[in-house]
């Protein structure tokens, strides 16, 4: 044992300090990492959510072609996965289910009386109502249109439909 402490350059007098801030620093990372993933993961699910399609107008009804009533079970609707209008193609029927929102929510179904056959089907952008009669308006013999407005156009379409 020496008297007297050791002192100069190269020598610490005090043992080198503990290395928490590491310890801390993955206390953070980790922390960070749980918000964001939390995060993006509620953005996730709310934009699953709103990516529901719902019909923004459709025409009035023409003269003696009332909808049908919303209380008047249809034949033989397809299952609730295939029966959205978004998948109804030329030929197939669809009927009105009520309205959700001011708007009419169409779900496909066996063609029967009160039923609406798909004349004609236009896959893009669409600007509403306006744009949805000019479409239809050269398909012989129709009588109402449905048109569906979406935030990314490849997802728009109109079918003109004739009141069987």
């Amino acid at each position: 044992m020496l008297p007297f402490p050791l002192e100069g350059p190269g020598v610490d007098p005090e043992p080198p300090p503990r290395r928490q801030w590491r310890i801390r620093l993955l206390a953070i990372a980790v922390a960070f990492t749980v918000v964001a993933l939390a995060g993006g993961g509620a953005v996730f699910l709310l934009k699953r959510s709103a990516e529901e399609p719902v019909a923004d107008a459709t025409q009035p009804p023409a003269a003696g072609a009332d909808l049908p009533d919303p209380g008047t079970p249809s034949p033989g609707a397809a299952p609730e996965s295939s029966a959205d209008p978004r998948f109804a193609e030329v030929g197939q029927c669809v009927r009105n289910d009520g309205m959700v929102d001011g708007q009419p929510k169409l779900l496909i179904t066996e063609c029967a009386p009160k039923t609406y056959e798909v004349l004609r089907r236009f896959d893009e952008a669409t600007s509403g109502g306006r744009d949805a009669e000019a479409k239809c308006a050269g398909v012989e013999g129709y009588t109402n249109w449905y048109f569906y407005d979406s935030d990314l156009d490849t997802l728009d379409f109109v079918l003109c439909l004739k009141l069987r």
